[in-house]
């Protein structure tokens, strides 16, 4: 297996074969660009529904050709068969959504429904003519890439390239259409005629995909590697490139399987490779991954918990009269207090020592003492959470404990120009309260105090 895999991944199996792999490669390269603006534009279920109904198309186009006396297995003829039917079902959906007569997603399945349903039945049909070829029509519903005749195979890939072109002629005028389409209306540019140009790509894609990966699937190579590119980047500029080659790399790897093991079907392993490569990105992405998600939010956890140690140990000292004096705060009073969890119980003493915030207590071997650094830190800290208080309590109205909660919610995560507009708002309607050793402003919980004068 392992032989047949290298060969097939390096173009070794044959003319037809070499042929086939680039054919589908070049598909998966014009899907993944393409579908990074389906994908923004919200078109990913309209391209399914327009997958299903390419069937009947090819069907219909199959018996036409039986009737006429054409070659009823001419690639081009079904392709172009399966794209009137295609855009017909396009149509349909835009009629029965327009005026609010249909939600978009009923009118989508209702013609997915319609369309596969039909296809079927005129599948059924064509099994009775008494002409060669039949079966050939159903590996469009799953796909045969093993199949394609290397004539075929170059059709594909020169649509393929040609939409891929259209793509990269096109980019600035779709991304504005993509992220805004009120102001590319604005900057005159044509958004109705740009919308039909990026359903027509669409369609020529779906249609190109299906000989390679079927009706069923081929949104799978237009949605997936887009969605990886999403998570890998927010730059649309290279989301678009990065797609295409994450494309052609599913369906360069699949078709590489298939002939490797030629249990398996093309169609199905390209998309199960796409996947593949989607759930890395999900876990391994750098910003939008899971496990970056994950490191964030520990490291915000430990960072709140950290503030709240820090407010608690300057708030015993300043109960005691005199910073610095009287009985410190331990590490078990502090984790009770703020409710840490048991990671949090064991990583907090060690990482705050080591940051230099705290130092362990002479009299007490788990006191809690704060350095000079911790103590400026803390006051900093102490300081922000009794502004919002103040704020809260001054401009929204709300009770002392009310304010107290809310201020633990939001101090840690709103970013520094709003507690900028929060401060500029209680220097101009109470300026008093806002110097900096906070002289005025109340402890946590407390109501502010009428002011005099």
């Amino acid at each position: 297996m392992n032989g047949a895999l290298l060969e097939a991944l390096l173009f070794a199996g044959g003319y037809n074969a070499a042929v086939v792999a680039l054919g589908c490669a070049a598909f998966g390269l014009a899907a993944g660009a393409v579908g990074c603006f389906v994908l923004l534009r919200g078109r990913a279920l309209i391209a399914d529904a327009a997958a299903h109904a390419t069937l009947p198309g090819v069907a219909g186009a199959f018996i036409l050709a039986a009737a006429m006396g054409w070659d009823a297995r001419s690639l081009p003829l079904l392709l172009a068969g399966g794209a009137v039917t295609a855009g017909l079902a396009v149509l349909v959906v835009s009629a029965l959504t327009r005026g609010g007569r249909l939600r978009d997603d009923a009118a989508m399945a209702l013609v997915l429904s319609i369309g596969f349903g039909l296809g079927v039945v005129l599948v059924s049909v064509v099994q009775s003519l008494a002409v060669g070829g039949q079966a050939g029509l159903k590996s469009f519903i799953l796909g045969q890439a093993a199949g394609m005749r290397a004539s075929d195979a170059q059709l594909i890939g020169a649509l393929a390239a040609l939409s891929a072109l259209l793509v990269a002629v096109l980019f600035k005028p779709l991304a504005a259409l993509c992220f805004d389409r009120d102001f590319a209306a604005a900057v005159g540019l044509p958004v109705r005629t740009l919308d039909l140009g990026l359903l027509a790509l669409m369609l020529a894609v779906t249609v190109t995909g299906l000989r390679a990966v079927g009706l069923v699937l081929v949104v799978a190579l237009m949605v997936i590697p887009a969605a990886t590119a999403r998570l890998a980047t927010e730059r649309l500029e290279v989301m678009v490139p990065l797609a295409g080659a994450l494309g052609a790399f599913a369906a360069w790897f699949g078709v590489a399987l298939s002939a490797a093991l030629p249990n398996l079907p093309t169609g199905a392993t390209i998309a199960l490779v796409a996947c593949g490569v989607f759930a890395l990105a999900l876990a391994f992405a750098p910003r939008r991954g899971a496990l970056a998600f994950a490191w964030r939010q520990a490291r915000l956890s430990l960072a709140v918990a950290r503030d709240h140690a820090l407010r608690a140990a300057l708030e015993q000292a300043e109960a005691a009269a005199a910073p610095g004096r009287g009985a410190p705060l331990t590490w078990a009073e502090i984790g009770r207090g703020a409710g840490w969890t048991a990671w949090q119980r064991a990583v907090l003493p060690r990482w705050m020592r080591a940051s230099g915030l705290v130092a362990q207590d002479p009299r007490r071997g788990d006191g809690v003492t704060l350095t000079p650094a911790g103590l400026a830190a803390a006051r900093e800290l102490t300081r922000r959470h009794r502004l919002w208080e103040h704020y809260m309590q001054a401009a929204g109205g709300l009770a002392p404990a009310a304010a107290h909660r809310l201020a633990d919610q939001v101090e840690h995560t709103l970013p520094p120009e709003v507690a900028r507009e929060a401060e500029a708002w209680l220097s101009r309607h109470d300026p008093g309260r806002l110097r900096p050793d906070d002289v005025g402003l109340p402890r946590p919980g407390e109501a502010i105090p009428e002011r005099r004068g």
